[in-house]
């Protein structure tokens, strides 16, 4: 594998180190940005995740996926910072490290600082500002947060100009440029997945964390988003996503990682992994026949089609 410098990855030759690996859980990345370890979260006698053991492949889009409860939003929670693993009870205390650091109990503040950034399920647009306003909320390292330095212009006003030009790049990439002086809450939803995203990138991170990046966005704009993950990852920066849109999981993953009932069941190649007995059946009960990348399948009427199968099944075997 190449060394850390040599991004951004030569995506065909990454697919075929990452095809030549073990599919398996907790397997072993040729270049983790992220490991994580013993990271156990219970509510009250309801475990809600519990990985021993989870490696993230640096310069990769991988897609986290799993039925509804599974613990993946729990799971990003934990690792950005915005909850708390449990510890005690004799197990080993939960552990991960980013880029080189080692984290344990890492505030939000500390985890986005070291490089991980990570957006929503449902978007955290500051409606009452604009949408430029919103963009510069995202830089790091401001100067004006210090308050001496804050009541001296020439000391922050350069790097206020350079935040308001990497502000307005982002968002003619992002084609929100027109909505620049806009209320962020006057925009659509898929525009705001859209400020999220480009806010997040405003302070240049190793790896981005995005929880169900497709969830209420238009389909005109669904396409937009793919190729914006996808340019990520083409210039190096690593992808880490949860999503329950199945077609953008097979077309966009490097790699997939699967959980149910916390804990993390398979790892493979997205064309494996969606015909893994293991996966349709956390999915889909007894339908092995069945592949999670096919259209009839991931259609929602078929679905339901299929568990109200299932349960007249359950019925006449009672």
């Amino acid at each position: 594998m190449s060394s850390a410098h040599d991004y951004p990855y030569d995506r065909d030759l990454l697919k075929k180190e990452l095809a030549s690996l073990d599919q398996v859980p907790g397997v072993a990345k040729p270049d983790p940005i992220l490991t994580a370890d013993n990271v156990v979260r219970r509510f009250g006698g309801m475990t809600a995740v519990d990985v021993d053991h989870l490696e993230v492949q640096r310069g990769a889009i991988t897609a986290l996926i799993g039925p509804n409860g599974a613990g993946k939003t729990t799971f990003f929670n934990l690792v950005t910072g915005f909850d708390r693993p449990n510890g005690g009870s004799g197990s080993p205390a939960a552990s991960w490290s980013f880029n080189g650091q080692t984290f344990s109990r890492p505030s939000a503040t500390k985890v986005a600082r070291s490089g991980m950034i990570r957006t929503f399920q449902l978007t955290k647009a500051l409606t009452k500002m604009t949408v430029l306003e919103n963009m510069l909320i995202g830089a790091a390292n401001q100067p004006g947060e210090n308050l001496f330095v804050g009541l001296v212009k020439p000391l922050w006003a350069k790097r206020e100009r350079e935040n308001i030009e990497r502000a307005e790049e982002l968002l003619k990439r992002f084609k929100l440029d027109a909505k620049r002086d806009d209320m962020a809450g006057g925009l659509s939803g898929g525009q705001k997945k859209l400020l999220e995203m480009a806010r997040a990138l405003m302070s240049e991170p190793s790896m981005i964390m995005l929880d169900e990046p497709m969830a209420g966005v238009n389909p005109a704009l669904t396409q937009s988003l793919l190729e914006h993950i996808e340019q990520l990852r083409d210039e190096g920066t690593t992808v880490l996503f949860v999503e329950h849109d199945m077609h953008m999981v097979r077309h966009i993953s490097d790699w997939v990682v699967v959980m149910a009932q916390g804990r993390i069941i398979a790892e493979g190649l997205p064309e494996d992994v969606m015909t893994s007995p293991a996966v349709v059946d956390a999915y889909l009960g007894a339908h092995h026949d069945r592949d999670l990348g096919d259209d009839d399948v991931m259609n929602t009427a078929m679905i339901r089609t299929i568990e109200a199968a299932v349960e007249e099944e359950a019925k006449e075997e009672a």
